[in-house]
């Protein structure tokens, strides 16, 4: 038994399917299918349910996965450890980010942590927040970037260091009655009006639809973008629709040269965002996490409040 062995047992029982824990692994299905096998006449159990669809674990197979889990997270932790007598600032650092956040930061954020950081790799991964928290708990990931407050099935003993406040802009057509008017607009101007959101399971929506609420206006039910870039794409060309997006997903040129959307700050209340780096409270390394924090910083603006503290 190896601890890989575990890796590609809990891989099934997350996606349900060799082949997809094959393409997570990156390995072939039949290699992962035979060290799968080979674990069970080790233990000498079933551990999976093979003529379920997805394929699920077994009663024994559930106590084996849930073990796994924490042996492959108790062996992230040693190797982080070691790698803490390291030379300073060297290393990997697996950094969970969400959709609505990843294309607008990232690029700034991995050049920031190249000229500040140069001997850290920072390893990627977009998810959705609540499968990023998971992954963390898992010890898949040593970091992940999301909105505080977590949403309430995030999982218990994280730490959260705040690092900046995003703006939330209402975006809208050019011929739209709102666009005529100069920004800051008042926030219960929107009461009664429909507002297109994203779908189900992105976490921009926890403060978009709060918000609404709050100033009487509703979020349409006949229709919800997959993405960002598709809210763009709909509010410049289909007829009257209006959103509500963060600052710095209308930061780059594409969105400033848009003849056909403009962009209004809100206020009475501000619609806005806090964005923290999230880790486990037994992570080993939590002071290198600090440390490369302002690299995941935006620059201060008008629209963007940085939280990190100086030093």
């Amino acid at each position: 038994m190896n601890l890989r062995d575990l890796e590609y047992l809990i891989a099934v029982a997350d996606e349900g399917s060799f082949r997809g824990a094959a393409r997570r692994c990156a390995v072939s299905q039949p290699t992962l299918s035979a060290q799968v096998k080979r674990l069970e006449a080790q233990l000498g159990a079933e551990l999976l349910d093979r003529s379920a669809s997805p394929v699920r674990p077994t009663e024994v197979g559930e106590e084996v996965v849930r073990r796994a889990r924490l042996l492959i997270r108790d062996a992230d932790q040693l190797r982080i450890a070691v790698a803490t007598h390291r030379p300073p600032e060297s290393g990997a650092i697996r950094l969970g980010i969400f959709p609505t956040l990843a294309p607008y930061l990232l690029p700034q954020a991995l050049g920031s942590m190249r000229e500040s950081f140069p001997g850290i790799d920072l390893l990627v991964t977009e998810r959705k927040t609540e499968k990023l928290l998971r992954m963390l708990d898992a010890g898949e990931l040593d970091a992940v970037l999301a909105a505080v407050p977590l949403p309430p099935s995030a999982p218990p003993g994280l730490e959260h260091l705040p690092l900046f406040r995003e703006e939330i802009l209402l975006a809208l057509p050019i011929d739209h009655e709102l666009a005529r008017r100069p920004e800051p607009i008042d926030s219960h101007l929107l009461a009664g009006v429909d507002v297109t959101l994203l779908a189900p399971g992105h976490c921009l929506n926890d403060q978009v639809e709060g918000w609404l609420d709050a100033v009487g206006a509703r979020g349409r039910d006949d229709y919800r973008a997959s993405s960002v870039e598709i809210l763009r794409s709909m509010i410049a060309n289909g007829p009257g629709v209006v959103s509500l997006l963060p600052a710095l997903s209308l930061q780059d040129a594409r969105a400033a040269a848009s003849e056909e959307l403009v962009t209004r700050r809100l206020v009475d209340p501000v619609p806005a965002r806090d964005i923290a780096l999230v880790w486990r409270s037994d992570s080993a390394i939590a002071p290198l996490l600090r440390r490369v924090a302002s690299a995941l910083v935006p620059e201060a603006s008008e629209r963007i409040t940085v939280l990190l503290p100086e030093g």
